[in-house]
């Protein structure tokens, strides 16, 4: 079926997708803003950064370069990450998530695979992803998968002081 990846593991029963429903865009904001509130007390503007860029995702996004990968258990999303092409040669890595219930099983790492394989069959060369200084898990998984920050910037911002990180990884060298 196409959209579909088979499952990660037989036990949990977790798939992958990319081709969106109806739904996916508001239930993935919904989860990026519940998550980061409970997690990191980010207040309702962050929300609405992710419903912005998923919103133009969603409406704009080119099928070929560009792709949102679900993780579904029992039909819920339960993990994220996208592509989204900067131009011919980079891609930005945006929206990655795992709930909570299910980090330290792979699932991050999976999605991250996935992302980058997508990446360098695209015939991207560079790609770059935004994070902050907080998340230190999602640090060290995208610098075991050859990423390396580039830049950082603090501002005020989803009702704290925040430093944004930015990584970069280049892909010429990948297998």
């Amino acid at each position: 079926m196409a959209g579909v990846d088979k499952p990660l593991s037989q036990k949990k029963k977790i798939t992958l997708r990319y081709e969106l429903k109806p739904g996916d865009i508001g239930y993935i904001t919904y989860l990026h803003g519940i998550l980061h509130a409970r997690e990191d007390n980010w207040n309702h503007e962050f929300e609405g950064y992710v419903a912005e860029g998923l919103g133009r995702f969603a409406i704009s996004h080119d099928s070929v370069r560009d792709r949102l990968w679900m993780a579904e258990l029992d039909g819920k999303i339960v993990g994220c990450v996208a592509v989204v092409g900067n131009m011919d040669t980079e891609a930005q890595l945006r929206w990655f998530l795992v709930h909570p219930s299910l980090r330290g099983h792979g699932l991050g790492t999976k999605l991250l695979n996935k992302a980058m394989q997508f990446c360098k069959d695209c015939g991207y060369t560079n790609v770059i992803l935004w994070t902050t200084s907080n998340l230190e898990a999602a640090a060290h998984l995208y610098t075991k998968s050859g990423f390396i920050k580039t830049e950082t910037k603090t501002n005020e911002i989803w009702g704290h002081k925040i430093t944004q990180e930015k990584y970069e990884r280049s892909l010429e060298l990948m297998d």
